[in-house]
Parts: C-alpha cells; structure tokens; sequence
C-alpha cells in the first residue's frame, strides 16, 4: 500500500558553483557518490542498511567532496533482486524506513548542499505489484494484462514460450501461468527474473503511472533519477524471434529486439519536459547498455536525457592505448548533442575495479578471483587520478574511496544474488560488491551497525579492518585521503571539471599524458618505471614520485596531477 506523506511539494535546492554563484548544467561536472543502502550504515541494528543510516552519514559524503548522492531501489518489493523488483513506487520498503525517513535525508543532503538522485526502475515492477497479481487473479480477460506482456504459447498446448528471448539472469525469458480455473495459461515476459515481470510501454497506462511517479518524487525534492535498464522498455513489434541461444554474449555488440529500441527515445522525451517544469535543474541519468558511444549518446539529445553511463569506459582494460582511445571516443560523441561524458569504474553490478585491475585482462567484469591485491589498488588508485582528471561527471561507488576490493570467496549459503542459481545467465557473483562497507573498529560489522559483533546480511572479511574510515582518516598515504585530496583539487581547479576536449602531449609507450589549460595529468599504466621531464609542480600522486638528475620517475601504475 503507498505510504502517505503530507506537504511534500517542494523544490531541490538550488546549484550553488565553488565561489557561491548560481551556476547552470551542475551536472555536466558533478561528482555523485552511489550509496547502496543493504551496505552503506545500519541503524538499527538489524544487519541491514537503511535511510536512517543514509541520513546519519550525509556529512561523510560532504567532506568527502562529493556533490550528489545516488540511491539504488529503497521502494516497497519482495526484494528477489534487492529492491529491483518492485512493489510500490511510491513508498518505502520497511527495512530501509519510511517516506518520512526519505525526506529527512532529502532535506538534510540539500541542508548540507548535495543533491539526491533516486533509481527509477520502468522496465519491469515485481511480480506482487498490485497490477500484475490483478491480471493473475481476474485471468485471460483482464485488460490488466496489456500493461505487461502476456502471450499464449507455441506447441499444440501452448506448452512452448512465445519467442526465444532468454532472461539476462539465464533461462528463458518467459514464464508459463496457471489460469483462475487451475488451467495452464499464457505466458509472460521477464527479461531478468520471473518476479520481474516487464511492463509494456505500449500501453498508455503504463506511461501514464510512470509520469506520476515521477512528479511524486520530484515533489518530495529529489533531484533527479538514475533509470535502471534505460535501455529496455520498448520491444521491437512482433518480439520477434532472434533465432539462436547463449544470447546473453550478444549484448552490447549489437542493437537486440528487447534492447535499445528507438522509441524509448519519445518515452525520454516526454519525462524532459517534466523535468524542466521543475527548479534547482532535475536530471535523468539513463543506465543504457548500448553497442557504441554513439548510440549511447542518443540518450543524451538536448530534448531527452542528461547523463548516460560509460560502460565503455568501465570494461576498458589498463592499458595506455585502450584508455586513449575510449576517452577520446567518449569526448568526440557527447559533443555533438552538447552533453557531458560520464566516466565510472566500479558499481553495484561489476566486480570492484581494485579487483579487476588485480586480474590479467580480458576476464570482463565480473571476476570470481581475487588476483594480485597489491597490485589491484595501484592501478586502482591511478585510474581514480585519471578519472576525476577527465572532463565531464564521475561516479563513486560506496566504499571504493576505501580501495576495497571484491569479496571473492562468499561461501554459496550466503550469496543472495538471484542469478547465481540459474544457469547460462550472468555469473551471479555481484555480491562481492555489496558486502557492508567498514566505518570503525576492530571487529565485524565494522561500525556498519550499532553493535559490536552484530549482524550484516553479507559477512564481512576481517582484513576489512585495516580499511576501515576511521583507520584511514589522517593517513597521507591511505585511499581514503587520496580521494579527499583529488576531490578537494577538482572542485578549486579551474581547469578540472566540466569540458568538452584535452590536449594530448607526446609521450613514452605505456604512458598518457594531456593538459586542460594550467593542468596536466600523467599516467603510467605500464609495469616498469619511466622517466619524464616534469611539465611543472606536482599537485597530486597516486604514488611517491621521485626526481632524478632533473627529471622525475613516473612509478608503474601511477598517476600524477600538475600545476603548470
């Protein structure tokens, strides 16, 4: 049932740049911080992260130098896959609080001058939301049905799925039901999990729900929306077959019948236009997993969109060459449609870029070994120097300020990720991502909870606290005050932040090296130490940098910011 909140209509706050000014487009430059409730603060002591504990942290973020806050699902589901399958869109779920939980933390983040931005999840609800259990109980006839997509099977009996789609957590896309009267019935579409029945965005009822939810948060003050699936919502006509199986190694190389349709660019469209009725700048960030840039850069158009993430940039190996060239085909794409690029390492889905970079190359983003750690939070703190260093908009995921890695070894009694247990979908082992970020102490749950030894809903491993925010807090070389300074630099740098272009410089192979005005940054992403002529005074470096006979050594996997 929705939750009721009096007088929530009111705006966000306004953009205020560094020197106090009013400024346009903050997104264009924006830092935003993505909290993942499970695991970023437990209030009450229940293992589990909630709103309240959001809130309680806000002055973290601040001081962090972040300038949004980005919350994955905390609406009212069964949680079959962590909040993504949802119930209500317009209430939250218990364990993470209520809606008057959620407009304290709105209130206090624009008190303390950062703005929230809410997932959106259009593609699909859970299968308990009250349309679809409608549409079960009152059977074949009920025009319920058309705001999903029910179809009768193939086969004599119906017994086959209507097309071949298969779910991207594995398996078939369609699930069978069972008819009022106990006969089998037709079938429904569920690109993720069967508890995730997709909506059909043919329906104007559908878009409809969706434009009121909007404003129900954008009265609440949010300031904008991450669109889960962003991608996904419109389906080619007919849902045509596509006449193969092990479909899911044919995302992203290609535009799919269920993926990246073009009309999903009238659905985005038509949300601007609301966007725009509302002060302080609203955004909408699309999660569009496309086959190029230049397809991703459609969601982007100045009537759509704002930002649209950079999965290029994120499945980029560390390479010099690779970096270079996804960098500049990310920049050479947004600026036609006048949009920021968005660079991102690591999020609730892929394997933490300290991890990734630990492992040899090619192994995707989703890695089940721990590989070289050591080596792994070198490269990942060089690659953070590169990224803040870019322009346009970075996001940060909760915990990898602290340089944690993945979780590798979960044993599979605790593993709650939905796609771990079907067969030839994803690899299931996003969960090493989600474990319960450590805040202080010696012992599990790390400050996590209010209790000393109390529980989490991933255990978390005993190294954690050695990386802890109280541990790394006034420690000049730790991960944690590595960010701290970069952010700090950024935002009083005039030559950092927003931008359309760098200037690359000749350099050594292995090594990039580009300046933005009075700014250059140098990356060593090769094994082996090379030396440089210093272009000027070293603002910032991933690691210690030495000068010898007049120039300075560029150590392996490092970064170094300039002032010149």
């Amino acid at each position: 049932m929705t939750q009721n909140l009096a007088d929530t209509s009111r705006p966000a706050a306004e953009p205020i740049a560094a020197n106090g000014a009013a400024s346009r487009g903050w997104w264009r430059d924006a830092v935003i911080y993505q909290v993942y409730p499970r695991s970023f603060a437990d209030s009450n002591g229940d293992g589990m992260g909630d709103l309240p504990g959001v809130r309680s942290r806000l002055p973290y973020l601040k001081a962090l130098g972040v300038d949004a806050v980005w919350l994955s699902p905390f609406y009212a589901s069964p949680q079959a896959d962590a909040g993504y399958d949802v119930a209500d869109y317009r209430a939250v779920d218990p364990m993470f609080g209520t809606l008057l939980d959620a407009d304290g933390m709105i209130r206090d983040a624009h008190e303390l001058g950062l703005r929230i931005i809410v997932d959106l999840v259009p593609n699909h609800s859970s299968d308990q939301h009250e349309w679809f259990q409608r549409a079960l109980r009152e059977g074949p006839s009920s025009p319920l049905r058309e705001r999903y997509h029910f179809r009768p099977g193939k086969g004599a009996t119906g017994e086959l799925p209507p097309n071949d789609w298969e779910s991207i957590f594995g398996g078939p896309a369609w699930t069978r039901t069972v008819n009022p009267d106990g006969t089998d019935g037709d079938w429904y579409l569920h690109l993720f999990a069967p508890e995730q029945p997709d909506f059909n965005w043919d329906n104007q009822a559908v878009a409809d729900e969706f434009r009121s939810i909007l404003r129900f948060w954008l009265d609440m003050g949010v300031d904008g929306f991450r669109i889960d699936v962003a991608h996904g919502m419109v389906k080619a006509p007919g849902l045509p077959d596509l006449g193969g199986s092990d479909q899911l190694k044919l995302l992203g190389n290609d535009v799919m019948p269920f993926f990246d349709q073009d009309g999903v660019h009238d659905i985005y469209r038509a949300w601007r236009k609301i966007l725009d009725e509302y002060p302080g700048e609203r955004i909408g960030v699309a999660e569009a997993w496309t086959p190029t840039v230049q397809r991703t850069a459609n969601y982007v158009r100045p009537d759509e969109l704002h930002q649209a993430f950079n999965f290029q940039y994120l499945g980029t190996s560390w390479d010099a060459a690779e970096l270079r060239e996804v960098i500049d085909t990310s920049l050479d794409a947004m600026r036609p449609v006048d949009a920021p690029a968005t660079w991102v390492l690591s999020n609730h889905d892929v394997t933490r870029h300290a991890t990734r970079f630990a492992n040899p190359p090619g192994l995707g983003t989703q890695i089940r070994t721990a590989g070289d750690r050591e080596l792994g939070l070198r490269r990942a703190r060089a690659a953070t120097l590169l990224m803040f260093a870019l322009p346009g908009s970075a996001y940060v995921y909760q915990g990898e300020e602290l340089g944690l890695p993945d979780v590798t070894d979960l044993p599979d009694e605790v593993r709650q990720d939905p796609s771990f247990s079907r067969q030839a979908g994803q690899d299931g082992f996003r969960d090493g991502c989600r474990v319960p970020i450590p805040w202080s102490g010696t012992e599990a749950p790390y400050g996590f909870g209010p209790t000393v030894g109390g529980p989490s809903w991933l255990p978390q491993p005993a190294e954690w606290a050695g990386l802890s925010v109280e541990v790394q807090t006034g420690d000049p070389t730790s991960t944690l005050e590595l960010y701290r300074s970069a952010l700090t630099i950024r935002r009083e740098h005039q030559d950092l932040g927003a931008g359309t272009s760098v200037e690359w410089l000749e350099t050594p192979a292995d090594v990039l090296a580009f300046r933005r005005g009075s700014f250059v940054c140098t990356v060593n992403a090769g094994a082996e130490p090379v030396r440089i002529a210093a272009p000027g005074r070293i603002l910032l470096s991933s690691t210690e940098a030495v000068a010898v006979d007049g120039e300075t050594v560029l150590p392996a996997d490092s970064t170094i910011w300039w002032a010149v």
